[in-house]
């Protein structure tokens, strides 16, 4: 009997297959991330905007419907590749801009270099937004073998050479031209078609789309003139990207990788609202940059043909640092670091129906403002702090700065909303509710006690920004 269990599991092992998990060990993994989709922006989620490629992708797999994100793209890529909260390292506020002179942690162990330590080849298309003032901060320090995109924001017409405009392949300047959308697609091509087959691939396809500025080309946004001159444009650009995975998802077909590669796909935040005329999160309250639901739940799934039913809907409350331990323990990577994870392994939860992993999810806390989900409840302290959906324009600097000194001198408010009955947050039942206002602010508070200081941009003077913990002196 121990003889035959011997060549049992050796035969597994040979033919990739693991008897604990019972699936095939490694899968190649591409991670698909959109900037700035809105809720309702895909078709599955509203009737505007045809995305014919990702609602085939959703359908054959695991809808995550309570899938939650950080307010703004820096927070959320580091959340990603570190299986943390930012509160943990001072990145839970504003974006990594152009010069600054920081970056994501080096003390932090990064998703690409734990699965290249599996033995995988890892890559990056798109937008990297981690820091680039030092090569220490770069991707391929950080444990991508190739690169190719930007290191913080990218126009999407590439005219080389254009001073500024980041284009980089290898951390090197690149004279590709033409439409970013369509380039980022183009590599990712290249590297499934040109991949080497003895490694599992990590493929990290970070587009662009459909941050602004507004651009795409015009055969794109024609269709949807109906919608105006500012959301036909952004719907444009919807479709450009929605094409183009279409064209990533058929060259894994075409070199005989889907049945062997999870598809994920995510928003890096809520889409931009201004005035309703670029990105809808409806029926979601609130947009980018807001702790209400428009701002941190996006669209995402997770799919995987024969491992994740197809037709799923996942509604229980994930989070975006939970892919970090996911996915390493898929690839057979080591869990084993220095520095905690917030992140939980959410596998049960999307292939067997099981109870999200979390009994809390912090959404993020800074200064006086926090957002926490327990169950169907979610607390929100100081929310309409900064928060212009509220007034349904945009404010100007002098009127923002008049508004944040009268929250300044405000005492806090707080609102409770429960998500099973309120998904669009319209009823405050703070004041219904006490005991439970309590309880879930505690949970904050202890969130809140635990945050290193953010580390902020440079002020317009000059003065010094505080380095990250494991920067260079």
């Amino acid at each position: 009997m121990k003889r035959l269990l011997f060549f049992l599991c050796a035969w597994c092992v040979l033919n990739g297959e693991s008897i604990a998990a019972g699936v095939p060990s490694q899968p190649n993994i591409v991670f698909i991330l959109a900037d700035d989709l809105g809720w309702a922006d895909v078709g599955y989620h509203g009737p505007d905007i045809k995305t014919p490629n990702i609602d085939k992708l959703a359908a054959a797999g695991a809808r995550l419907e309570s899938f939650y994100v950080l307010p703004v793209c820096t927070p959320t890529r580091s959340a990603l590749m570190t299986g943390r909260y930012p509160i943990r390292y001072g990145r839970q506020f504003n974006v990594i801009r152009p010069g600054s002179q920081f970056g994501l942690s080096l003390d932090e162990r990064l998703l690409p270099q734990a699965l290249r330590e599996a033995g995988y080849a890892t890559a990056i298309c798109g937008k990297w937004h981690l820091g680039d003032f030092q090569p220490a901060y770069l991707p391929m320090q950080r444990g991508f073998d190739h690169q190719y995109g930007f290191a913080s924001h990218g126009e999407h017409f590439m005219h080389f050479p254009k001073i500024g405009s980041g284009l980089l392949r290898d951390q090197k300047p690149c004279s590709d031209e033409g439409y970013l959308t369509h380039l980022t697609a183009n590599e990712s091509i290249r590297l499934i078609e040109q991949r080497d087959a003895s490694k599992p691939l990590f493929l990290y396809v970070a587009f662009n789309a459909v941050h602004t500025p507004l651009e795409c080309p015009p055969e794109y946004s024609a269709p949807y003139a109906n919608l105006g001159p500012t959301r036909s444009i952004y719907a444009g650009m919807t479709a450009a990207m929605d094409e183009d995975i279409g064209k990533i998802i058929a060259a894994i077909e075409q070199h005989g990788m889907i049945k062997n590669t999870l598809i994920i796909f995510s928003s890096d935040n809520g889409g931009l609202t201004t005035k309703g005329e670029i990105a809808s999160n409806a029926p979601l309250r609130g947009g980018k940059g807001g702790l209400y639901e428009g701002g941190t739940r996006v669209p995402a799934f997770a799919t995987w043909a024969d491992h994740i039913p197809a037709g799923t809907v996942v509604k229980e409350p994930l989070h975006i640092v939970d892919w970090y331990p996911t996915l390493l323990k898929l690839a057979g990577a080591s869990l084993d670091q220095k520095l905690p994870l917030d992140g939980r392994d959410i596998w049960p939860t999307i292939t067997q129906g099981q109870p999200s992993p979390h009994d809390v999810i912090l959404l993020n806390t800074v200064g006086r403002t926090g957002a926490i989900r327990m169950g169907d409840w979610k607390l929100i302290r100081n929310g309409k702090m900064d928060d212009e959906e509220e007034s349904g324009a945009k404010l100007s600097r002098e009127d923002r700065q008049k508004k944040r000194q009268e929250q300044r001198a405000a005492p806090d408010t707080y609102e409770l909303f429960n998500l099973a009955i309120d998904l669009s947050e319209k009823t405050n039942l703070a004041g219904e509710q006490p005991d439970k206002v309590q309880e879930l602010r505690a949970r904050l508070d202890t969130f809140a006690k635990e945050a290193v200081p953010p580390i902020l941009n440079p002020k317009p003077s000059g003065s010094k920004t505080p380095k990250t913990k494991g920067e260079p002196k």
